[in-house]
Formats: structure tokens, sequence, C-alpha cells
């Protein structure tokens, strides 16, 4: 483990906290109907889909997200599962294709108070797992879907944009071109709300909004004595698609790199479109962006090298190698060639 880089140690360590809490491993094609993806664009990070025609002509994509095909595959019993797989995506640093590690956990079926609070909890414990300065930013869209409900699409689309960016300037702007000065002073509020769960509750109730977000109430709650508080705050720039998204969705991010590392939420409406009647809740931890993530280079390759002659027997390289191996790694070959070595045995004789 100690030559493992910080993702791939993050993937065991994830897989054995998804596991403690009852979630299933679930194991999925790498590629879907292309046709799934098309459909339900707007749900995916980037519309840039890899494609392919099979042999019997269906035009098939190589998966760029996780949540469709599982959620896809539902079925009406409650399902917890978490996975472990591999997304094709357009590189936000290279803008090429990559193939990106992703784990996570999805909750699909009659989804409680409690599954959304197990969600929040894993969420916390998942960043934790890789780094103890973190923060998990939350929202709550049955406010946003309150205030907007009803409202002219491009109005609404303007009003989330500008949320997102915490720009008042432009929700002002959209209030006065589209005649809603009455909601103005609300979504500027809400721009720039930002805190810790309690504060932010009290102010929501001051709005007269709380009962709109009863949910972030219980939650606060259920988690207010764990150690877990105070790693989590309310930001109301976090909108993500009301087409898709209800309920509670949040961020996860780590000290030391720029981008989310975490991100989930409830998708009820996702489901819905897929022609579920179901609820769902999950969240999905980017592998990629913890590649070089606290990560040191170990001095060497491998702790013992074993290097022999025609000399010696299948058995004594064997015992070589079961005297070693509780010192570390062990390698055998013929030749050093450029490897780095911090024991080195030859055995037979010299040449």
């Amino acid at each position: 483990m100690n030559n493992l880089k910080n993702y791939e140690k993050a993937v065991f360590a994830l897989r054995e906290i998804y596991l403690s809490y009852g979630y299933l491993p679930y194991k999925m094609s790498k590629f879907e109907e292309y046709d799934l993806y098309l459909k339900n664009k707007e749900f995916l990070v980037s519309d840039r889909v890899i494609t392919f025609t099979d042999t019997n002509g269906k035009l098939l994509a190589l998966k760029p997200d996780v949540t469709l095909s599982i959620l896809k595959n539902a079925s009406g019993e409650k399902q917890k599962v978490c996975y472990n797989e591999n997304v094709y995506r357009v590189s936000s640093g290279t803008n090429t294709f990559k193939e990106i590690m992703q784990t996570g956990i999805e909750c699909i079926g009659k989804v409680g108070l409690y599954d959304v609070y197990e969600s929040v909890l894993l969420a916390c414990k998942s960043l934790e797992s890789i780094s103890e300065e973190y923060v998990l930013d939350i929202s709550h869209l049955g406010i946003i879907n309150k205030l907007l409900q009803g409202q002219d699409s491009v109005f609404v689309e303007k009003i989330l944009v500008a949320l997102s960016e915490k720009n008042k300037n432009a929700i002002m702007h959209a209030c006065k071109e589209y005649d809603k000065q009455d909601m103005q002073s609300v979504l500027v509020e809400l721009a720039t709300l930002y805190g810790d769960v309690k504060q932010v509750i009290q102010k929501l109730e001051s709005l007269d909004l709380i009962k709109y977000a009863q949910e972030l109430k219980d939650i606060y709650n259920l988690i207010k004595d764990s150690k877990y508080y105070n790693k989590i705050n309310v930001d109301f720039s976090l909108t993500g698609d009301i087409n898709y998204y209800n309920g509670i969705i949040f961020k996860g991010y780590i000290n030391g790199i720029a981008e989310s590392v975490l991100s989930g939420g409830r998708y009820d409406k996702l489901a819905q479109k897929l022609g579920k009647t179901c609820s769902a809740i999950g969240f999905a931890v980017y592998l990629d962006l913890l590649e070089n993530f606290n990560y040191t280079p170990s001095e060497y390759d491998v702790d013992t090298l074993i290097i022999y002659n025609d000399t010696v027997s299948e058995e004594e390289i064997i015992k070589a190698v079961n005297e070693n191996l509780s010192f570390g790694t062990v390698r055998v070959q013929q030749e050093i060639g450029t490897l780095r070595y911090k024991k080195l045995l030859a055995l037979g004789d010299k040449k």
C-alpha cells in the first residue's frame, strides 16, 4: 500500500466505508446505448460522448456517467449500491477524452430522511478519508424550485446562472428586465447566504423560507452533535439542474484542489424522466482529481531486488523471495537494469 498513489488508496478506503453501511457492490458494462445519454445530456458533466456502432447496427457509447446506468436498470425494490467504475469524459485540463476512475453510492427506492442524512454523512466520511482539511457545501433546491416555479424559462436560467456565480447585480438586472422586483430581495439574500447550517436556518426562518427546506433543518438536527457538523456549510450558489435534481444537493472540497472532488444530491426528477416511480439520492467521488494530491514518489521502485544467473535453481529463488517478503516488496530478474532498490541480493556465481 505504501507505493500506491493517493487516489489508489482512496479506492480501498471508500469501498470499506460504503460496505460498512450495507451498500452492495455494483458492476456494469463499459458502454450503453447512446440514446440514453442523448435524451439526458443536460444531466451529464459534458455532452461530448465517445460513440461507436455495434455489430447489430446500434449506436453505443462508452459510458460518461454511472448514475444513469444504475437508475436505468433499477427495479422496484430498495437498492443501496456502491461502485468503482471508469467513465470516459473530456478532461478539463487537456480538453481531450480521458478514462476517469469514479467511485460513489446510489440509494434508489423509497428515500426517507434517514437515507438523505446517511448520504450527507457518507459524503463527509468520504472526504475525511482523503484529507482532514475538507468542507461539504450543501444546498436545498426546494427553496429555489418554489421561488422560480411557473416563471419564464429564460428568466429562470438567468437566475440560476447568477446564483451559481453569486452575482447580485445579475439577479437585480434579470428581476428588473422581467418585472420581478418582488422576488429580487429574497434572491439576492440567497446568492450571498453562506455559512454553518444553524446560522443559515435562522436566516431562512427570518425570510419565511424554511418551510420549503424543512429537510435541511431536519438534517441539521440529526448531524449537529457529530464531528462532521463543523465541516458542513450551506451555499445556495449550488443550484444543479432543476429539471433533474430536487431537495438536498452537495459538493465536497479538499484543501489543495481547486475543483470539487465530490458531487451529489437527490435526483427524483431524473428517476421520473426515466419512467421510474421511485426516489433517488447519491454522490460520486472524482478520483482523477486525487491522482497527484499529496503524492510523494517513493525513492525506490522496490525494496529488495533479487538477481540471478543460470546456475541458480528455482527453489533457491523461491527461498530467497520468501525470506525477504517480510521486509517489503521483492522483485526477481536476471539483470539490475534501471530499477531503484533498497537492497540488492545476487544469487549464483558472479560472471
